[in-house]
Parts: C-alpha cells; sequence; structure tokens
C-alpha cells in the first residue's frame, strides 16, 4: 500500500509527526513545522481521503489511519518521536503509537474529544437524509472557531470539509464515534509513553461547542485522567477547536515545554 502524502522540513532533536482532523490536511500544522523546524525533523501528513491523499470509505477507520501514520515512521527510520493529533486526529495518533511503539517518545493530543454512544443512532439518522452531510459540516464547523480566527481559514476548512467524498466523510465519523465507546479508554490504558493534552473547547449536553475557561474540567478530561492518571492537561482558554492556528504561540509554547522534558537526538532529514 503506497505511504500517505506527507511533507518533512527541518533537522534536528526528536522528530515531531503532526496529524490533523477530521476534513483537514497537513496545511494545519504550517505555524508548528515553521517554529520546530529549526530545532526538530517536522513530518505533517494528510491522512487517506484527505488532502493529497488518496482513499476508500474501507480505509476509513482510526485503526487503519493509524497504521498509516506507523507505516510512514518505519519507511522515513525515524527514532522515536512526539506523534501530535488534533481532534480526530487525536485517535489516530494513540493507534499509531500503539502500533509502533518503538517509534513513539511521546503523545500529543490537541483538542481531542469522546463521541457518546447515543451519537451512533444520531449519525445514521442524519446521514440518511440526502443533505445530511452538508448540514453536519454547517453547523459543526462555524462552531469550533471563535472571533480570534481568522475569516478566510474559516470558509476554507468549511470549504474544504464540504468537499470531502460522502462516503468517505460518513464511514469516518461513524468509525470516530464506533472508537470512541468501544476502544479508546483501552487504548489509552495501554498507552506507555508521555502524554500532553492542550484542551480548548468541550461539547455540552446539547453537542453545541464551547470554550474552555482556565482550571475548568469535563466529563472528558475526567475520563483522560481517569485511564491515564499522568496525563499533563493545558488548557488554552477563550479559543476555538484549532488552538494551532488561532493560539499559534501558546500551544507552540506548550509543546516545547512537553519536548523539553524528553531525551534528544540529533538526525537530519530522511
Amino acid at each position: 500500500m503506497p505511504l500517505i502524502h506527507h511533507v518533512a522540513r527541518g533537522t534536528g532533536s526528536t522528530p515531531i509527526v503532526f496529524v490533523h482532523g477530521f476534513a483537514c490536511s497537513h496545511s494545519d500544522w504550517e505555524a508548528q513545522m515553521a517554529h520546530f523546524a529549526p530545532r526538530h525533523l517536522c513530518v505533517a501528513v494528510d491522512l487517506r481521503g484527505h488532502g493529497a491523499s488518496p482513499g476508500t470509505p474501507a480505509q476509513a477507520t482510526m485503526e487503519r489511519l493509524g497504521a498509516d501514520v506507523a507505516e510512514l515512521m518505519r519507511a522515513l527510520d525515524l527514532p522515536p518521536s512526539v506523534i501530535v493529533g488534533h481532534s480526530m486526529g487525536c485517535r489516530v495518533v494513540i493507534e499509531a503509537a500503539l502500533q509502533a511503539p518503538a517509534l513513539t517518545a511521546g503523545v500529543i493530543w490537541v483538542d481531542g474529544s469522546q463521541f457518546a454512544p447515543e451519537m451512533a443512532e444520531s449519525l445514521r439518522t442524519l446521514f440518511v437524509t440526502p443533505d445530511g452531510f452538508a448540514t453536519v459540516t454547517g453547523k459543526w464547523f462555524p462552531d469550533m472557531f471563535t472571533t480570534k480566527s481568522n475569516p478566510g481559514m474559516v470558509a476554507a476548512a468549511l470549504k474544504r470539509a464540504q468537499s470531502m467524498p460522502r462516503e468517505i466523510s460518513q464511514r469516518l465519523l461513524l468509525d470516530l464515534q464506533r472508537y470512541d465507546t468501544t476502544r479508546l479508554t483501552a487504548s489509552l490504558t495501554s498507552l506507555r509513553v508521555p502524554l500532553m493534552a492542550i484542551q480548548t473547547t468541550y461539547s455540552n449536553e446539547r453537542r453545541e461547542r464551547q470554550t474552555m475557561r482556565a482550571g475548568q474540567t469535563t466529563p472528558f478530561l475526567d475520563m483522560l485522567r481517569a485511564q491515564m492518571p499522568t496525563v499533563l492537561v493545558e488548557i488554552i482558554p477563550d479559543t476555538g477547536h484549532f488552538p494551532q492556528t488561532d493560539e499559534a504561540a501558546r500551544t507552540n509554547a506548550l509543546m516545547g515545554e512537553f519536548l523539553a522534558a524528553l531525551p534528544t537526538q540529533k538526525i537530519s532529514v530522511p
């Protein structure tokens, strides 16, 4: 199976592999690539069915996407790396870490979440209507941004989401919910490397996305701490779902602190 599309930049210690979220692309990490490339080899990927990586509905599972990232890390012959995932990508990087433990030095989650069991029926009901997926993207994506967000990026993100093949998009969302309710907690318990969770939003009982406050906790963060007591939770308050762009400096600083606590080694771009 061909490797997924990726871009590599930089040189230095502890490679960083960046994994985007649902209906996104490697370009979401441009601010992080620019910041860390002078000191780290940075690799940003397009998951299957996203960006320049072709994909099929059969490949739209968290385990397959995680395997793709692990296979890329092996093909690039990376030393132990920090794998960073955003949103849906949080599940993907956990899978990559579990499938390539010797290549994983740590994991960073950027605004993760956990779908509830009842979401499965809600999604299936929505998707039987011809405009169901457009309804999802039209409601969910605008809620991911705040007044801090660049309007051009907001428009581009919505357009990108609505241009994804419907079959792949729907399969991904249903599989994401399946993973959250059947595998996520066990995967976290099995993780044997440091984990940082950078959190900026949560969904209330009406599935409305809300920004976080400093010191706030949520059922998702409570679950995360219960499954992995050593997790380092960092909240960036009053920020939308894309802190890597809306609060790039703070996001980069938190990632840098995490990286600084890990052993380093010198490498070159493959």
